[in-house]
């Protein structure tokens, strides 16, 4: 979030205008304040079912009127019934190169696999899990002797470079796949 909220500079065709979490206790929302970005805690555990939070949730989105909503950390699975109502405007990024390793685990999963490669993936939501359309994606090695927490940080340092990168383009109404070039490791 820090990393997108500071990108949003200059010549950027979007600015942030509202900071929003699930989790009252959420890093980012006393960051986001600090940076002079209006915030707002929506516990999802105030309410007696997910399409009451969601509701709420919509509510107070409207409120700040976004144009996009670039979830960050976000850690609820939204239903068809709010990804509807912002269809075409939601953004996710998720740990893996998808449509391999959808949810949760990503890291060990791929190390698991034995593949050679990881990376992130930038999206736009829809009611499926990690299934939206793949607006970029980045690319890192899976070295030997990789741990997850190893393959989570080097994939992170990729994610604040997509991440920026594919939300300035889609703000520019772009929504062209950028990959990025992968990351040569040297020792």
């Amino acid at each position: 979030m820090v990393t997108l909220a500071e990108s949003m500079v200059g010549d950027h065709p979007a600015r942030p205008c509202l900071v929003a979490s699930n989790n009252p206790d959420a890093d980012g929302l006393p960051r986001a304040q600090a940076m002079g970005i209006e915030t707002a805690a929506i516990d999802h555990r105030a309410y007696p079912d997910r399409a009451a939070f969601e509701a709420a949730l919509h509510a107070r989105l409207l409120a700040s009127a976004p144009d996009i909503i670039a979830l960050a950390g976000f850690m609820r699975i939204l239903t068809g019934d709010f990804t509807a109502k912002w269809a075409g405007r939601i953004l996710n990024i998720h740990p893996s190169l998808l449509p391999k390793y959808k949810g949760l685990h990503t890291h060990a999963r791929a190390i698991e696999a034995g593949d050679a490669q990881a990376g992130c993936s930038v999206h736009e939501v829809t009611a499926e899990l990690d299934d939206g359309p793949i607006l970029g994606q980045a690319r890192v090695p899976i070295l030997p002797g990789d741990t997850e927490a190893d393959l989570a940080a080097r994939v992170l340092v990729q994610e604040h470079r997509l991440y920026p990168a594919v939300l300035r383009r889609f703000a520019a109404d772009n929504r062209a796949r950028l990959d990025l070039p992968p990351v040569v490791e040297v020792d």
